[in-house]
């Protein structure tokens, strides 16, 4: 099938730096949420244990140790052709503590050594703010984003970045997955809940609060550079209903009015009716100050970014669902649909309603900033690596996009794929999960060289790029 994608494509790829920097401790950065996390083989495997505990094995401390090699691997992402790198800005580089009113100017200079690295081969950054990590002293000290004081804090550390890479950076997202504070609190925001607590009422606060401060933000970003561009970024949990029965429609439906509440924010700048009647319903009472609907309506964003990977069932029977895995959250199985070794369906042509569905609902830009497979690779003998499985699976989510674009009209300005080059799985901090163009040699003990070496998908991706969309085999 021949495929072509608009002059201006961004095409490239994506990592965030609790998952790839390492260097947890150097030059003055601060702990993060992210560095007391340590392995697990299984999501609710992983520990959060308070402070850092000698002898455990946190992940994060070295990763891939982007932060040391970070020459070498942008130069490669240049060989493949990258038109874009996404990357998030680690929290604790600037503020270590996170309530400090000076920034720590080794952080700053770390990422513009990044930025203009990646400049100097015309790959444009791509940068989330708030990517699954922040600092472990806001948690400590002020319970993390149940605290408003928060908002302050993280505004003052977009001030700071916004105005020194104002001529570097012209896309920036708030916080990755912001709708994951639903499911995985500590994971998206570093809440634990106390004991007490009804969970829904800590993290749709915390929720209020960083919505306020994503649009506080983005209004903050266009008076320090009118030409940035400033976008949400969702998981995008697409939903069936299991059957044709209204029922199961409706429980779709509402499965995936929690993710969209989120959206609708960011987009239309004011909280849905049909959030607040939840909210009613359920005793959730979310304290609104004076001037915060104002602050929401001020700082609607530019763009859409998401992540896709697998679809989900919804079924209005709970007892009748066989549960499916899924990135941060689970739902029912699809039996038309295969799953990948993690367990996660594979749905390409989920993508092309996904983006359906998010351009009819808001008119906007969209930005397809995840989307990969999870795999195991195996080195042969010869040293390469025969990923063909991934070829596969990234195609024919490509072939949907442009599906989406040629046929739905729908506004696509990009596509990187997660984990161009192999890093630490954010839900379970193994290595053997691996979702690279490129190999990096660590195990999940954090055993190895960290040598790169180029997989079969590098030189078919170089290829797909080099022909704006128009070669996939």
């Amino acid at each position: 099938m021949t495929t072509q994608f608009p002059d201006g494509f961004l095409w490239g790829g994506a990592i965030a730096a609790n998952q790839a920097e390492g260097a947890w401790n150097l030059n003055g950065k601060g702990i993060s949420t992210a560095d007391v996390a340590t392995a697990g083989a299984l999501m609710k495997a992983r520990e959060y244990t308070d402070g850092i505990i000698e002898g455990k094995h946190y992940p994060s401390h070295e990763a891939i140790d982007f932060y040391h090699r970070y020459k070498e691997d942008i130069k490669l992402f240049a060989e493949m052709g990258f038109k874009c790198f996404r990357l998030s800005i680690a929290w604790t580089r600037i503020f270590p503590k996170g309530d400090e009113t000076e920034p720590n100017e080794a952080g700053l200079q770390f990422y513009d050594d990044v930025f203009d690295e990646l400049l100097k081969y015309n790959i444009e950054p791509i940068v989330t703010i708030s990517h699954y990590e922040m600092p472990y002293h806001l948690v400590t000290e002020y319970g993390s984003w149940r605290n408003r004081a928060l908002i302050d804090y993280y505004t003052r550390y977009c001030n700071i970045i916004f105005t020194r890479y104002k001529d570097k950076v012209k896309y920036w997202m708030t916080f990755n997955e912001i709708n994951v504070v639903a499911y995985q609190p500590y994971i998206s925001a570093g809440i634990k809940l106390r004991e007490g607590e009804v969970k829904e009422q800590v993290v749709f606060q915390a929720a209020h609060h960083q919505l306020l401060a994503s649009a506080k933000a983005v209004k903050l970003g266009h008076e320090i550079n009118p030409d940035f561009k400033i976008g949400c970024m969702l998981l995008y949990p697409l939903t069936y209903a299991d059957t044709c029965n209204p029922e199961d429609v409706v429980a779709a439906h509402d499965a995936m009015k929690k993710s969209y509440f989120f959206s609708d924010v960011h987009v239309r700048g004011y909280y849905p009716g049909y959030m607040k009647r939840y909210f009613q319903k359920n005793g959730i009472n979310i304290v609104i100050e004076a001037g915060d609907e104002e602050i929401l309506a001020q700082g609607t964003v530019d763009y859409i970014g998401f992540s896709y990977y697998m679809s989900l069932v919804a079924t209005s029977d709970q007892e009748k669902i066989k549960a499916a895995g899924g990135n941060m959250l689970s739902g029912g199985s699809n039996p038309y649909l295969k799953a990948s070794e993690w367990g996660w369906q594979v749905d390409p042509t989920g993508l092309r309603i996904a983006l359906q569905n998010l351009y009819d609902r808001y008119q906007l830009p969209l930005f397809i900033v995840e989307n990969g497979l999870g795999a195991v690779d195996t080195v042969e003998e010869d040293g390469s690596i025969q990923d063909d499985y991934r070829i596969s699976y990234l195609k024919q989510h490509i072939e949907q996009m442009e599906k989406a674009i040629s046929i739905d009209g729908v506004d696509l300005i990009g596509y990187t794929p997660w984990g161009c080059i192999d890093l630490i799985s954010a839900g379970t901090g193994e290595m053997k999960k691996r979702y690279g163009f490129i190999y990096v040699d660590k195990d999940n003990d954090g055993n190895g060289s960290l040598e790169r070496t180029r997989k079969k998908s590098f030189y078919w991706y170089k290829n797909v790029i080099a022909s704006n969309g128009a070669e996939l085999e």
